[in-house]
């Protein structure tokens, strides 16, 4: 009965992986995020090339996720690669951060709750630099359990 439960368990895992996927997919195409990024960058010529990039993105780092990878980078390599890999995820996830308050005009809505004027670019990069500092110190003193 083992390996039935297993495939069952396997079917739901994959199929649930499906869904979250779609959804994030959904989320990312509903809200103009690439499209708008293409715009604000002037870039737009490279859209295609930008949503092949976020999909072959997600299925690699899936894999990393899935299975055990052992990439043939030795010692300082290794690090130089997996901060360049951490770096690129950061700045997707930025991206798609404030892209999505931008589309739901999360930021002025913000602003006219607390009645502030002037100052909002200020406000997000302090936002911005409170999450960097956040990432690196679990980053270097290894808060993150795994």
């Amino acid at each position: 009965m083992t390996g039935l439960q297993d495939c069952l368990l396997g079917i739901i895992g994959v199929s649930a992986g499906m869904l979250i996927a779609a959804g994030l997919v959904a989320l990312i195409t509903t809200t103009g995020v690439i499209t708008r990024m293409a715009d604000k960058t002037h870039t737009a010529d490279f859209v295609k090339g930008y949503e092949n990039a976020v999909f072959f993105g997600g299925v690699l780092w899936n894999l990393f996720w899935i299975f055990p990878v052992s990439l043939p980078f030795p010692g300082t390599y290794g690090l130089l690669f997996l901060t360049l890999l951490s770096l690129c995820q950061g700045i997707f996830v930025g991206c798609l951060t404030v892209s999505l308050a931008e589309a739901l005009n999360g930021f002025a809505i913000f602003g006219r709750r607390i009645k502030l004027s002037k100052g909002i670019g200020t406000v997000i990069l302090c936002f911005a630099l409170g999450k960097t500092v956040y990432a690196l110190l679990q980053f270097w003193f290894g808060m993150i359990k795994g």
